[in-house]
């Protein structure tokens, strides 16, 4: 097999202090913070999936879901047409023998010993276009069961990530990525895995990360993937047509804009088999409006800095930043992007900006918040839609209107799973749990 590895140069997007460290700092799925992580953080926050996962695979055959059944802006540049080949090149990361995926989980042996394979993990590189059309190279991993059975791929979106943790992109692999433990855990009970790492991370990281931009989330997975397979192809990686989609967060608006996309425009060469999107903004438009007129703190506004700086410099909109944000924090954010903000947006947002939000009178701004709605489709493949009630970083009524729009427009496999009484947080692990449970049956 020939490997060929990028190297890793660019600029590094600044990282930042106060608010938004303390809301950026978490891996999402398997390692929900608020605050550092600490020893004991970890361990519980693994020890939770853990004990989820091994739920899930000793109850899996049996699992039953008790759910019922349940025009966009022009972009910028006109994309040319999709390379066939997109994989770049492909380094071996390691091979890694069950005993020591088990002592990644070794605060409970028994989910150690329900690992069937040792895997190898893969460093991709492959061809997507970044959210100017313009074609670059991106990276993922991939992590393969040393198998000869035809297995299905799982195509994994992570959460946020703040810009200086571009070690726990899932190219690198590290012990503080999502992928280190539990989703290794999962790829050698019998799943082929792909991790994006999405624009801004890994091979792309000269680039700025397009924090919630759909279009580009979602193409740089589809391309992940179609590596993926290509890669499985070159190397007799033997697979089947099954195709999973998870994330929770950024990862679950990455995972049902991936899968908008891959029955738009891969239906046959990558047909849908089931996702489970968990805790994502959706529905960006109303959004924007519940948080302009919120009167009460809202911990999250920082990464909501993060969404408008993106969606400015996308969408060409190229603002000051005092056309959206109070001083003193538009000078600040200008010197520092990810410097700390208040929590109250009547405190942060300029007032023209607040009401141009919540009376529509801003039209351009308005088009980008529609081209990030992902909520409003008819999916054909089952979906199943994880959120905690108690969401107050990602309000449930995302989640809520993706199914009521669905259901309306006919969609007859998508199901609404509420997570009682969960935050952002706390709803981890009932995600995970549930979301892999749900896939099983497929």
């Amino acid at each position: 097999m020939s490997a060929k590895a990028l190297p890793d140069n660019g600029k590094r997007l600044p990282g930042g202090t106060g608010v938004v460290r303390r809301v950026l700092n978490h891996q999402t799925l398997l390692f929900p913070k608020l605050l550092p992580v600490t020893l004991s953080n970890f361990r519980r926050a693994s020890a939770g999936w853990a004990l989820g996962l091994l739920t899930l695979l000793v109850s899996a055959p049996g699992c039953k879901s008790n759910s019922p059944e349940p025009t966009a802006p022009a972009p910028a540049t006109t994309p040319a047409p999709e390379p066939t080949s997109v994989l770049v090149g492909s380094t071996l990361i390691g091979e890694y023998s069950t005993s020591a995926l088990a002592g990644r989980v070794a605060d409970i042996p028994l989910v150690g010993s329900l690992a069937r394979f040792s895997i190898k993990v893969y460093r991709l590189t492959y061809t997507t276009r970044n959210t100017d059309g313009n074609a670059i190279t991106a990276s993922g991993a991939l992590l393969v069961p040393v198998t000869t059975q035809a297995l299905p791929v799982i195509s994994y979106q992570h959460g946020t990530l703040r810009p200086d943790d571009e070690d726990r992109a899932p190219s690198h692999y590290s012990s503080g990525s999502e992928l280190w433990s539990a989703v290794s855990v999962l790829a050698s009970t019998g799943y082929v895995v792909s991790a994006p790492d999405y624009i801004g991370y890994g091979a792309s990281k000269a680039y700025p990360h397009p924090y919630e931009h759909g279009p580009s989330l979602a193409s740089a997975s589809a391309d992940m993937l179609r590596a993926a397979r290509e890669f499985c192809k070159k190397e007799n990686v033997a697979v089947n047509q099954k195709n999973f989609l998870l994330g929770y967060s950024e990862g679950g608006y990455a995972t049902m804009s991936l899968h908008k996309l891959l029955e738009e425009k891969y239906a046959t060469e990558l047909p849908v088999t089931a996702s489970a999107p968990g805790a994502g903004a959706y529905h960006k438009t109303a959004f924007a409006q519940y948080i302009t007129k919120s009167e009460q703190p809202l911990n999250f506004l920082s990464t909501y800095v993060w969404v408008l700086s993106t969606y400015n410099r996308v969408y060409n909109l190229n603002r000051p930043l005092s056309a959206y944000f109070k001083e003193p924090y538009a000078t600040r954010l200008q010197a520092d992007p990810f410097s700390s903000v208040p929590n109250k947006a009547s405190e942060l947002f300029a007032e023209p900006f607040r009401q141009a939000v919540l009376n529509n009178t801003d039209a351009a701004l308005t088009a980008a918040f529609k081209d990030n709605d992902v909520y409003d489709w008819k999916p054909t493949a089952p979906v199943a839609l994880f959120h905690g009630t108690a969401d107050d970083y990602v309000p449930y009524f995302n989640s809520q209107d993706a199914y009521n729009a669905m259901r309306a427009r006919g969609a007859t496999q998508v199901q609404l799973k509420p997570i009682q009484g969960g935050n952002h947080f706390s709803s981890v692990a009932t995600y995970t749990l549930q979301a892999f449970a749900f896939i099983s049956q497929y």
